[in-house]
């Protein structure tokens, strides 16, 4: 083979070497999305679990409060029942006002707000707030520099014929302001 035929070889195999090297980046940063969603998805499983807890609480407190606890109930099963970014964030957003409203019947009711259980649920409650916020930053982080990277050069070049497409951001749309701030816990 002449010097030509091997300075050919030479090129297509770091040509070859460079697209497999994006290929695996654009692989990592796909499963750092995917671990950074599994993270938020952990966090509202373990805030789904503790609303039944709050609402048996509650329940016997303000047991013809009916309405406001099936509406927990009600928003609880359907963020549970959601799938992917948006769907969750959008169910989520529903939970988080139904859970306003079951923490704002404390104030009605002083001998609930006494409870040392309903004061341990609330706790544990705003402790899982802040972890799903912190883990809704790092997910839409982890969003952020995968969509950025799939639109550069040169990966924007081939990027769609492998199947990588933009993610969706955990967004809380119109609830934004009001779930920014943990919830408030007063005794």
């Amino acid at each position: 083979m002449s010097t030509t035929g091997w300075i050919i070889v030479g090129v297509i195999v770091v040509i070859v070497a460079w697209v497999i090297s994006v290929y695996n980046g654009l692989v990592a940063m796909g499963q750092r999305v995917s671990q950074a969603f599994a993270d938020i998805d952990v966090q509202l499983r373990q805030r789904h679990d503790l609303i039944p807890n709050l609402v048996e609480t509650v329940k016997g407190y303000a047991a013809h409060e009916r309405g406001t606890l099936e509406a927990v109930i009600a928003a609880r099963n359907a963020a549970v029942a959601a799938r992917g970014p948006e769907a969750q964030a959008a169910a989520e957003q529903q939970l988080s006002g139904a859970l306003g409203r079951l923490i704002a019947l404390s104030e009605a009711y002083p001998d609930l707000k006494a409870n040392a259980n309903f004061q341990q649920l609330q706790a544990e409650l705003t402790d899982i707030e802040n972890k799903i916020a912190a883990a809704r930053r790092f997910f839409n982080n982890a969003v952020s520099e995968y969509n950025a990277r799939i639109a550069q050069f040169p990966a924007a070049l081939f990027a769609a014929s492998f199947g990588f497409t933009a993610r969706q951001f955990f967004d809380l749309g119109e609830e934004r302001k009001t779930v920014a701030e943990a919830p408030q816990v007063k005794f």
